[in-house]
């Protein structure tokens, strides 16, 4: 195996007594809630509150918050969240390429490309690429869109050991582990565009050896996994149609993990069913567990303890994969160890942890779906027109969900939970598809019906969120529908980046904007901040329009970043911080080319609607590109049969993220190339 390191030896030698220091930490780093110096994990700690003892940086200093440093980066997605223990910054970005920062100076000490995007075949057909990574014990923790997981040494980048995670061709990773104990914890991805079962899986910090396995929901009748998960399937089944298993059930651990050293447990957020529609894995009955649920597990063995599931027989991809934030909170007089969970349900949960029973629960914004949450049973009182037909309703969230993997924060300080939230909805429907009539395609969404988001068809909201009176502190409506996640301090401050290119602060206890950054481009990822030499350091990272959103036109291409055009940056920030942005690209919108030479057969562009749906999902609804991917109207390689076929047979992209189509007819690519020019004279007739 090739492996791609860069040492900056230099650097990385003056950092060696650091490293050595944090070589011995594990836990004890990952448990510290007072010393903010480190951020050594995607939410900073085991709790993760995305929240920082640090106070340098205030509502009275913010003002003189000024660039510090920028780090252009190689990279295809930036919609990720650094690390940073003992002064250097650690970034995983696109497809698992990591990266060692200095924290003061932005000077890379290393780089180490996993090769992800070559390895990964057609996996590379889903997702955008990796949102993090984890340190434990002076090692990094990163997974593989192919699905391997990684521990470097930090302070070399040198590969320690390598394990592959997946048992089923339709996975991949697109979240960052957990590690604790000497444990590190990954799940998976890939429901939305495969028929596959879910789990999570823990391995020996040090060696790489498996641990133990959770699955999320139940496989084949009287097959046992010699998993943690055995004994629930008495459990699970009865839940399940005895056949849902050949349809996968989907039930993802793609984001959310939470470890508790209190109790020495670990709390799973769990995905949506696989496929979407609940007449197809369950014919319209059962709870299917444990789908978009929120599971807790023995952090030694991985034996079940207790669950609560948010969405009983999800029908509308209302995942419980959102944040697990840990905390103790005064209820009814007393205090309560608590988990504060708002899925994309839109209901903002309070469960207590010791038992897993519902505390509270109400609607976080816009909810239609559900009238309420039935806190006697603790189970959602679903609208009469929730469980669609074939033609179906408009509800609110859309399956965006109100809130998304975008990272909440919360602040001791304040009591309250800093929520990215999206008031967004779908037509719901299931189109007259039966078990005998579906087949999944491998890697191509399972919304082939989906239709781009016009600008002013969602919005978002930053909602300061009270979990013990459940009640919204302040809202701030906020532009597009793609914001980062959001970080706490404890200077009174609320930081997150926009979808229109600005770096913003608020006043955390009354949402009163006191400072914004413009970038040139989305900040797109989530802010951390850590010490260096007696001064606090925030970064972020900034790029075009990318994940999710990046998949839904004009939405995304409102803000005017071009793939092909703007670049990927590590941006960091320091009172008094006088570096200049360097320059970049104006932001624009996309043109169409127009094609004189080549006449659209509207028979070959219809049968090539069916034939893009493979594409959609990172170049866009009706081929309008939202950032994930180059706009295929403005693209002078579908002028020609030829040039077109090689690139998408070819492999001449694919460490960029491009996949591979080889298995694509000169029918076919003849058909797309006439459905994709037909958008873009529809686009260049609307001028």
């Amino acid at each position: 195996m090739t492996i791609r390191v860069s040492r900056y030896l230099g650097l990385a030698a003056a950092l060696l007594p650091a490293f050595a220091a944090a070589a011995g930490a594990g836990n004890d780093i990952l448990s510290n809630e007072s010393d903010g110096a480190n951020w050594a994990a995607y939410g900073r700690t085991f709790s993760e509150h995305h929240y920082s003892p640090l106070d340098q940086i205030n509502d009275k200093t913010v003002s003189r918050l000024g660039l510090a440093w920028t780090l252009d980066l190689d990279v295809s997605n930036t919609q990720t969240t650094p690390i940073a223990v003992d002064g250097v910054v650690y970034l995983a970005a696109g497809h698992s390429i990591v990266h060692a920062v200095d924290g003061r100076s932005g000077k890379l000490l290393w780089r180490y490309d996993s090769q992800a995007a070559e390895k990964s075949g057609k996996r590379l057909r889903a997702g955008w690429g990796i949102r993090g990574l984890a340190w434990w014990g002076g090692k990094l923790y990163v997974g593989t869109h192919d699905g391997r997981l990684l521990a470097l040494d930090a302070a070399t980048g040198k590969l320690v050991w390598a394990v592959q995670t997946l048992n089923h061709e339709g996975l991949f990773i697109s979240g960052q582990p957990r590690v604790f104990n000497g444990l590190v914890l990954i799940g998976n991805s890939g429901s939305d565009f495969a028929p596959v079962r879910g789990y999570v899986t823990a391995y020996d910090a040090n060696t790489g050896k498996q641990a133990w396995r959770f699955f999320v929901v139940p496989g084949k009748p009287g097959v046992l996994d010699k998993a943690a998960s055995d004994p629930m399937l008495g459990t699970m089944a009865p839940t399940w149609d005895k056949d849902s298993w050949k349809l996968g059930g989907g039930g993802q651990v793609w984001n959310a993990m939470t470890y508790d050293p209190e109790l020495d447990r670990v709390y799973i957020g769990t995905g949506s069913g696989s496929p979407w529609n609940w007449k197809l894995r369950s014919p319209g009955k059962g709870d299917n567990l444990f789908l978009a649920s929120v599971v807790a597990l023995d952090a030694k063995t991985g034996k079940y303890l207790w669950h609560y599931q948010t969405t009983p027989g999800d029908a509308w991809d209302y995942d419980s994969a959102t944040d697990l934030t840990l905390a103790t909170v005064q209820i009814d007089g007393k205090p309560r160890r608590v988990i504060l969970h708002a899925p994309k349900n839109g209901f903002f949960y309070v469960l207590d942890r010791d038992s897993g029973k519902l505390i509270s629960a109400e609607k976080l914004g816009k909810v239609t779906w559900a009238e309420k949450v039935d806190m006697k049973t603790g189970r959602p009182v679903e609208s009469a027109v929730a469980r669609y037909e074939k033609s179906g309703p408009i509800l609110f969230p859309g399956f965006l969900g109100m809130h998304g993997w975008q990272a909440q924060s919360y602040s001791p300080r304040t009591g309250l939970v800093y929520v990215p939230t999206l008031e967004s909805s779908s037509a719901f429907a299931d189109g007259g598809i039966t078990r005998e009539n579906w087949k999944p395609l491998i890697y191509t969404p399972n919304y082939s019906g989906l239709a781009a988001i016009p600008e002013d068809g969602a919005k978002s909201i930053l909602v300061a969120w009270n979990p013990v009176t459940q009640r919204a502190a302040w809202k701030v409506e906020s532009p597009g529908i793609s914001n980062g996640g959001t970080m706490a301090t404890a200077g009174n401050l609320v930081f997150q980046g926009m979808a229109d290119g600005h770096l913003k602060a608020w006043d955390a206890g009354n949402g009163r904007e006191v400072w914004r950054y413009s970038l040139g481009e989305a900040a797109n990822g989530t802010p951390i901040t850590y010490s260096a030499g007696g001064k606090q350091y925030i970064t972020l990272t900034a790029g075009p329009m990318t994940g999710v959103s990046g998949g839904f036109g004009q939405v995304s291409a409102q803000w005017g970043t071009v793939p092909r055009v703007h670049p990927r940056r590590l941006v960091t920030f320091v009172l008094d911080g006088k570096t200049p942005l360097p320059a970049t690209p104006a932001l624009q919108q996309v043109k169409p080319i127009a094609a004189p030479g080549m006449k659209v057969d509207a028979k070959l562009a219809q049968a090539g609607g069916d034939v893009y749906i493979r594409c959609m999902t990172c170049h866009g609804p009706a081929a309008l590109a939202g950032g994930n991917a180059p706009d295929l109207r403005a693209s002078p390689l579908l002028l020609t049969h030829d040039a077109f076929a090689a690139l998408l047979r070819g492999k001449s992209l694919v460490a960029r993220g491009m996949p591979q189509f080889e298995e694509l007819t000169d029918a076919e690519i003849e058909q797309l190339r006439h459905f994709v020019r037909q958008q873009a004279d529809a686009a260049l007739k609307q001028r």
